[in-house]
């Protein structure tokens, strides 16, 4: 290594000894399941807010977000923006209140298959094991992109094989979500927002002056074929631009219907401490994604002019574009110490990236499958100890698992971001939104928009899509829809609810 890596290699070093530090100190305010996997709704409105965001905006934002920009131009990623910022807001504004008082309510559940199964007062378990296992199907490739983008910035950062690399990141993260649960967890999540958005700032700033300034990048941009519209993109390889349709357009927009299904994010709303400072986390996080990713796309735009100059290589695979703003990183660590720490920073923002989705996901599938498949759905009965055991051995294994998935360097992030992503929208939002908004769903119409939307995820993707066409659109769209239409079909056709259930809904 010469001084340069050396310098980038201790500022990370010093930023993944905090979050393990982290992960100790929470490890003591531990006591039970409810506070591992909960915190014991304790979360304050500010970390409420971008501990969700955080891992929410996961190594899509520094790697996915630029590296697709970076080749298509605006039309692609604008419109996802867009559609993530509806769904940012949209979740806050009409989920996170109601799930914050139904919730405790509810037998005061703490994972969201728990509350799916108290909400419909499922005796069978059967909403509660398929909820499940929903979360664990789409939360192992999910926390596997993370393990990826680890291994990458590593590999490239510091010459180490991709996999040894990508198992040291896996290490890291699972050692403080193992140890400090939910709360340290959300606690390195408010950090690693600020990390996050130091990097974007830094990088942003920098790659204007690379480029030669903004009459450069604009000029740079402007002479690609369909580069800056938001209506047709461009292809990196031929140099031509294709419309981007209206189908395309609504299909990318439903992005932000994955919100509300989100585990994850959901269980920040659950978590918090109070339900009127909801108002205050909303804004903030509001706020906080359309600038993040707005300079995301920025940054990938940008990139393109740095390539021109020759300072860094010119992209034209996913796989090479996603590593756009480490290239930027090491081309700022040459220009002096305060650049190599700034450098370093911006690296440690991509970990951050990374690493606040990834503990998150872990959380989510552990609980899963210790608390709602071992304890609530087979019925093995275990002390508090043991219960906490069992919560960090079921980490450990899907990490393990997340590893195996993840071995392949040359895997899209953006690919099986968006897979999994889909994947939650359509099996859990329209259940979410049912259970919150409508007082005659029902047991059976959640059980058949579940599976429904899960099932479409697969059905959509690998029969239908490949098609082309009005068919090539993303299958969270269809998948949602024919979710919905499953939910309110059956619980017409089946029982209404009890007295009692429907009651509690009209309490809350």
């Amino acid at each position: 290594m010469n001084s340069i890596t050396i310098g980038i290699f201790i500022v990370i070093l010093v930023y993944l000894v905090m979050m393990v530090a982290i992960g100790i100190f929470y490890s003591k305010k531990n006591n039970d399941v409810n506070d591992f996997y909960l915190g014991g709704r304790k979360l304050g409105p500010l970390v409420t807010a971008m501990s969700a965001e955080a891992s929410d905006m996961s190594s899509y934002l520094l790697m996915g977000l630029p590296g697709l920009a970076y080749l298509s131009g605006l039309a692609d990623v604008g419109w996802t923006a867009i559609g993530l910022a509806l769904g940012t807001y949209f979740n806050w504004l009409l989920v996170s209140k109601r799930l914050r008082r139904y919730s405790a309510k509810a037998g005061n559940a703490i994972t969201i298959p728990e509350f799916f199964s108290n909400r419909y007062r499922d005796k069978s378990r059967l909403l509660l094991a398929i909820s499940a296992i929903i979360i664990v199907i789409f939360f192992v490739p999910y926390t596997a992109s993370g393990f990826a983008a680890c291994g990458k910035l590593f590999s490239t950062l510091f010459g180490i094989p991709y996999f040894p690399a990508m198992i040291g990141s896996a290490v890291i993260i699972v050692a403080y979500t193992a140890l400090g649960g939910f709360l340290a967890a959300s606690t390195t999540d408010l950090i690693q927002s600020i990390v996050m958005t130091f990097a974007l700032i830094i990088v942003a700033i920098f790659g204007v002056s690379a480029a030669g300034g903004m009459d450069n990048v604009i000029n740079n941009a402007q002479s690609l074929s369909g580069y800056l519209s938001m209506f047709t993109t461009h292809d990196a390889v031929s140099g031509s631009s294709s419309p981007y349709g209206f189908i395309t357009i609504i299909s990318t927009l439903a992005w932000g219907l994955g919100y509300f299904g989100m585990p994850h994010i959901l269980l920040r709303f659950m978590g918090t401490e109070s339900e009127e400072k909801l108002t205050l986390s909303r804004r903030i996080a509001t706020i906080w994604v359309v600038i993040s990713m707005f300079v995301a796309i920025f940054i990938g735009i940008v990139g393109y002019s740095i390539s021109l100059t020759g300072k860094i290589d010119l992209f034209t695979t996913s796989g090479e574009s996603e590593t756009l703003i480490i290239k930027l990183a090491m081309l700022l660590s040459k220009h002096g110490v305060i650049a190599i720490i700034l450098a370093g920073l911006i690296l440690a923002g991509i970990l951050a990236c990374t690493m606040s989705t990834s503990d998150s996901q872990l959380l989510a599938a552990s609980s899963s499958v210790s608390q709602n498949l071992l304890q609530d759905v087979f019925h093995i009965n275990l002390s508090k100890q043991a219960s906490m055991v069992a919560a960090r051995l079921t980490v450990v294994i899907i990490a393990v698992i997340g590893v195996i998935i993840a071995r392949d360097p040359d895997s899209s992030i953006f690919t099986i971001v968006s897979f999994a992503w889909a994947g939650f929208g359509a099996s859990f939002g329209p259940v979410m939104i049912f259970a919150l908004f409508w007082k005659r769903s029902n047991r059976n119409g959640a059980v058949a928009g579940m599976i429904v939307g899960g099932a479409m995820v697969f059905i959509w993707k690998y029969l239908v899509k490949p098609l082309g066409g009005i068919w090539g659109i993303y299958e969270l769209l269809p998948a949602f829809i024919c979710a919905c239409i499953a939910i309110v079909v059956v619980s017409l056709l089946t029982a209404p609810p009890s007295k009692e259930i429907v009651e509690e809904y009209e309490s809350i």
